[in-house]
């Protein structure tokens, strides 16, 4: 069922350039559900817990402590990549599941990486060079190079290029067609062919309506008005109907292949969307945020055919080649999966990831399966996850004073002598961020208008994402892709030393 690739409308609007306006769009990450559990309810499940005992070796107390430190370290590195801008090469945990290692290109960076409780590791390359090295590769797209995909090993700070057997020349040869230099690759050989998972469901299913009969898929996640799955499982305008075969709503966007595998579908008024996951064993595991997991982090996913399963991140940022063309913009796991699991749900403790994008291997002999990060479909959507309100993503909410501006984990200090100069954050660099809520506060000097400005690096340079300007002191937020970022100050008039905090997803 192969599906043509369908564009989205962007949720954050991209100028056409920096000086070009426009109005930011309302934007939300989470919200809580009408019907919310009691107080407990950001507990994780007994059943993740189980699934984790089964499939990592751990007992409930140790998975409890690994999926709490995943979250701190998903804090923790984000606030770090912001802080070191253009030096972050990457963070990770190690397989104790508790060390965070974050890599730096600059030595001078290993102590704010140390003052935050992580492990420093000096590379010879930064994250946004690896990213700059891969997007090379994703524009030659040698979809017949006998290549099944690349990613960012910010473990071994290398870009990996994943070849068939006996394909390792292929795969190199493909780097430097790229203009990747080879000290910075590494083949790595798998017989593994990754395909979609479509036509069968995974978690509750849903069937869409198509010339000459019907397709089956899985729900993703729950949002406002309907929810998320894999792109591939309908184009926009197809009809949907539900488990029970009554219709329930429209595919309103899609895009497989390409730069992601994401769908949309808004129910009618009979669909309630609700804040749970089924694990077909009879439960339902709560859904409360969608804080992003680093690599190393354990995870686990639902689905009818193999129900809930766990391993590990192993990368993000992959492209994946399939049949139906390259996708890029997936996560890797050592997770199984098989037909009819395509679309279901990601879970890190009670936080969504994603939606099951495709994979390789079966849950006997084990296998490799791809996900569709949950924080780029809302981003890109504009959309809100209904949730049970126990976790809310990890971004600091809008600043509203001076005092709140302090209090937001990256904080940069400048001035500018004349009216009409600008500075670029941070140290005159940028940095990366992942899908999700960024938030910023700028504290500017008595009697001056200076604005504020989010620029998200694209192949033609810069371009502001969002802005904030008008008299006074500024506060910014919007729900944005992952990717290179920078904040410029601008002194529309008067001069003198201003205070920029920030937050990052």
């Amino acid at each position: 069922m192969q599906r043509s690739r369908i564009a989205v409308a962007a949720a954050v609007v991209a100028a056409v350039g920096a000086a070009v306006a426009f109005t930011l769009p309302s934007m939300a990450g989470t919200t809580s559900s009408a019907k919310s559990a009691p107080a407990t309810r950001s507990d994780v499940s007994p059943q993740i817990l189980a699934a984790m005992a089964r499939d990592l070796g751990l007992d409930r107390g140790q998975a409890t402590a690994r999926l709490k430190r995943a979250k701190w370290a998903s804090g923790v590195s984000a606030t770090l990549a912001a802080k070191t801008g253009s030096d972050f090469g990457g963070a990770w945990l190690a397989t104790d599941g508790t060390t965070l290692k974050v890599a730096v290109t600059d030595p001078g960076a290993a102590d704010a990486v140390r003052a935050a409780g992580a492990e420093p590791v000096l590379v010879k390359r930064s994250e946004q060079t690896l990213n700059s090295a891969k997007e090379k590769l994703d524009a030659v797209r040698a979809d017949a190079a006998g290549v099944t995909g690349w990613y960012v090993d910010v473990q071994t700070n290398k870009v990996v290029v994943v070849a068939k057997p006996g394909r390792t020349a292929a795969a190199r040869s493909l780097a430097a067609e790229a203009g990747v230099k080879g000290d910075a690759v590494r083949v790595l050989t798998s017989s593994a062919v990754p395909k979609p998972l479509f036509d069968v469901r995974g978690a509750d299913p849903y069937f869409i309506s198509l010339d000459g009969g019907t397709a089956r898929c899985s729900i993703g996640f729950s949002v406002q008005g309907g929810f998320v799955t894999a792109g591939h499982c309908g184009t926009p305008g197809d009809q949907t109907s539900g488990f029970n075969q009554r219709a329930q709503g429209v595919v309103r966007a899609s895009v497989f292949p390409g730069n992601a595998d994401m769908g949309f579908v808004e129910v009618n008024g009979d669909w309630t969307p609700r804040p749970v996951v089924n694990d077909f064993q009879g439960n339902e595991l709560p859904v409360a945020g969608n804080t992003e997991a680093p690599v190393g982090a354990a995870i686990c996913r639902s689905g009818s055919t193999t129900g809930t399963r766990c391993g590990t991140i192993l990368a993000k940022n992959q492209t994946v080649v399939y049949p139906e063309g390259a996708v890029t913009g997936l996560t890797r796991t050592n997770v199984c999966a098989e037909g009819g699991d395509s679309g279901g749900p990601w879970l890190s403790g009670d936080q969504a990831q994603g939606v099951t994008s495709g994979g390789s291997g079966d849950c006997t002999v084990g296998g490799e399966t791809f996900f569709q990060p949950v924080n780029e479909i809302l981003a890109a959507n504009n959309l809100t996850l209904v949730t049970s309100g126990g976790g809310a993503q990890a971004t600091t909410p809008p600043a509203e004073s001076a005092n709140a501006c302090a209090s937001l984990p990256v904080q940069r200090r400048g001035a500018i002598n004349r009216a009409g100069a600008a500075q670029a954050t941070p140290n005159n660099g940028a940095f990366r961020a992942n899908a999700g809520r960024q938030t910023a506060c700028l504290d500017a000097p008595d009697g001056a208008d200076f604005d504020l400005f989010l620029q998200r690096l694209t192949g033609a340079g810069f371009r502001t994402v969002a802005r904030a300007t008008g008299a006074g002191d500024k506060t910014l937020s919007v729900n944005a892709r992952s990717g290179t970022y920078r904040y410029v100050v601008r002194a529309t008039s008067g001069t003198g030393s201003y205070t920029l905090g920030f937050a990052t997803p």
